[in-house]
């Protein structure tokens, strides 16, 4: 089997090459290819790619470049495409979150029990105590998305997502930016996809460290919720 870490960047020259370097370390009971999208980075982040490309086995990594700045969920689009694995795991670029969590993401998928495995920084991991408002924004949003699919999710707008392939399959996804989240959301649960929670570190970084997401975000997604819940 192969895992294909899909990871869409922008702007994260600070971080690139670390981030990097611990997805292609970390010890995993199956093959795996990074797939990298860089979402039109305006630093130095196209130039350090070009160069970690140069240091790793051919094929193992593959980037791919807009031409315009689109936002993440635009580059989730991008990289699902390119994707080969049989198994696939959305990652960001920053050091937010722990590649070393892999192994208990790809547990449920890979024993059989699961087609998508969510993370959950909530359910008892060691996590960086930052921002209030954000915290209850994210139970909010997940609470709202957890009454529209009747999934009980305690994270929906984490980052570590695991899906068999098959699942993706027949997904178009249409938000550009961070709406990927509820819509992902939505339309497994419109799959009856049998979906996992795993604990996940979690070290989330500040706005002053170029944290991205925004209160206008948080609008887009209760907006998100709703459409494809309803209009989609």
């Amino acid at each position: 089997m192969l895992l294909s870490v899909v990871m869409p960047v922008y702007n994260e020259e600070q971080w690139i090459e670390e981030i990097v370097r611990r997805v292609m370390s970390v010890e995993l009971p199956m093959d795996r290819e990074l797939v990298i999208v860089d979402d039109c980075s305006k630093d130095n982040t196209p130039e350090l790619l070009g160069k970690i490309l140069e240091s790793y086995p051919e094929g193992s990594i593959r980037v791919f470049y807009h031409e315009e700045n689109q936002g993440k969920g635009a580059a989730l689009r991008t990289g699902f495409e390119q994707a080969r694995g049989d198994v696939l795991l959305v990652q960001d670029a920053d050091l937010e979150y722990d590649p070393r969590d892999y192994g208990r993401l790809l547990g449920p998928v890979l024993d059989g029990r699961a087609d998508v495995v969510y993370g959950s920084r909530f359910i008892g991991e060691v996590h960086r105590v930052l921002y209030y408002w954000h915290y209850l924004g994210n139970r909010f949003l997940t609470t709202m998305s957890n009454m529209l699919t009747n999934l009980n999710l305690t994270d929906m707008e984490v980052c570590y997502k695991v899906f068999r392939r098959e699942i993706l399959e027949g997904i178009r996804i249409r938000s550009n930016r961070f709406g990927f989240e509820p819509e992902i959301t939505a339309k497994i649960a419109r799959k009856k996809a049998r979906v996992y929670e795993a604990p996940v570190s979690y070290s989330g970084r500040d706005y002053n460290e170029g944290k991205k997401i925004g209160w206008k975000d948080g609008v887009k997604a209760i907006w998100c919720i709703l459409f494809f819940r309803f209009f989609d």
